[in-house]
């Protein structure tokens, strides 16, 4: 399972696709809301450019391990090779898990890239700040790598890249990413996965702790895809 996670993560960093798309676009996107809001408003509690360094470096994680996972598994699928290592002595558990592992992994460097352009526009956060916050939407990406995988199951090649965009941007949108969510519009943005994923960021400001209802939230959403994606799997395994 191993030399499958460093096969996929480094066929995913050579795509230049992934590194447009995850890492420069939502940089670039950053550079531009802290110009249109500017830089002495709050966005969710957040001062404008802490808010949207977050959301950003969750919209090219998001978007990373979604586009990644879910269109190449299903182009393998396409192409027979799942059903090459299914004769393998790689057990189906460990294909799953190794995917979504690897797509992870990939989201480190969009979470990065965007972490140093905010803290070079004045993002100031202790040390342990920056770190737990690094930690949380890294981890909190495994939600939507195990999404990916399973969109991956259940798409057909031909139509895959159009399902996960129109999920990708709708999350996007009612999820905090290019605007703060408030209203009555947060009372249905509790139940999307990117809304609680920006909501980690929470525990940055003065007085506040990571927030727990965001953390369980994505659990449960964890445990959701994770069995969607075994499922689809056996599913596809038995019409192989």
């Amino acid at each position: 399972m191993t030399t499958l996670i460093k096969l996929e993560i480094l066929r995913t960093l050579r795509n230049r696709r992934y590194l447009l798309l995850t890492i420069a676009y939502p940089a670039l996107m950053y550079f531009f809301f802290i110009h249109a809001y500017g830089s002495t408003e709050l966005a969710g509690g957040l001062p404008v450019k802490t808010y949207f360094m977050v959301s950003m470096a969750t919209f090219g994680a998001v978007g990373g391990v979604l586009s990644g996972s879910a269109q190449r598994i299903s182009l393998e699928r396409k192409s027979g090779w799942v059903r090459q290592l299914r004769l393998t002595a790689l057990p189906g558990r460990a294909y799953t898990l190794g995917k979504i592992a690897a797509s992870s992994v990939t989201t480190l460097p969009a979470i990065l890239v965007v972490f140093a352009i905010g803290a070079t526009q004045g993002v100031s956060l202790s040390a342990a700040q920056w770190t737990g916050l690094l930690v949380a939407l890294w981890l909190g990406s495994f939600v939507f790598a195990a999404l990916g995988v399973a969109l991956g199951y259940a798409t057909a090649p031909d139509s895959v890249q159009t399902v996960v965009m129109i999920a990708y941007m709708v999350m996007a949108l009612f999820g905090g990413t290019w605007f703060p969510v408030s209203g009555s519009l947060e009372k249905f943005a509790q139940f999307n996965p990117v809304y609680l994923y920006n909501k980690l960021a929470t525990f940055t400001q003065p007085g506040h702790s990571l927030d727990t209802v965001a953390v369980a939230g994505l659990a449960a959403f964890l445990a959701v895809f994770a069995a969607a994606a075994a499922t689809l799997y056996r599913r596809d395994t038995r019409q192989a």
